[in-house]
């Protein structure tokens, strides 16, 4: 299984590469820009591309560009991508006096990226910091997929599964990534309060 980290040079995308790369998993991170790939793929020990160079080579596609970024990159990738899995991990937040919040859209960040690809389009991880990715030992705390093909969200909560301690979770159809892109401005509110590393538990289940 080869994974392509979009955006793997941030700090997201590098902590999700590394993470996949120190559980086995064939990895290329991906940039806009050839040279900064293999820098940042020499640094981590992964493999490096343009971006379409390793969505075309991937069997799942992670998106893990910033927000701003997402649809304008997946608009870019369509032809690159084709019919392959992509896993958008990105959320859109508000930032006010108050706290982080999450963004009024009505519709997900998610779906509106499966409008602009051929491929299935999951959403997950949210809950996952990179300072937790990041560290030496998987995060303890349980990561969420959801999303509407089957085969495709079974294959996103394998690679879910080996990227935490935890359990890799399914959260339904795709139309709950609104709620699991929400969970980042939860997350990072609790982080600011607390001054930590929340990450999230799910009770009463097998």
């Amino acid at each position: 299984m080869r994974i392509a980290v979009i955006g793997g040079t941030g700090p997201f995308g590098k902590a999700v590469a590394t993470r996949l790369r120190q559980a086995g998993v064939d990895v290329v991170i991906g940039s806009r820009d050839a040279v900064r790939a293999a820098e940042a793929a020499a640094e981590l020990g992964v493999d490096g591309a343009t971006n379409a160079e390793a969505s075309a080579r991937a069997d799942l596609v992670i998106l893990a560009v910033n927000a701003e970024a997402a649809l304008d990159t997946a608009r870019e990738l369509r032809a690159a991508i084709g019919t392959t899995p992509v896993l958008s991990v990105a959320s859109e937040l508000r930032f006010a006096k108050g706290g982080v919040l999450p963004c009024t859209e009505a519709v997900s960040l998610a779906e509106r990226i499966q409008r602009e690809l051929d491929a299935p389009v999951l959403a997950g991880l949210h809950s996952l910091a990179a300072a937790s990715l990041g560290g030496d030992e998987a995060p303890d705390e349980d990561a969420f997929v959801c999303g509407d093909d089957p085969e495709a969200k079974a294959l996103a909560l394998e690679v879910a599964g080996r990227m935490t301690s935890g359990r890799a979770l399914d959260a339904g159809p795709l139309a709950s990534a609104r709620a699991l892109e929400g969970l980042t401005a939860v997350i990072i509110n609790l982080n600011k309060h607390y001054r930590g590393h929340a990450g999230i538990r799910i009770t009463g289940i097998g």
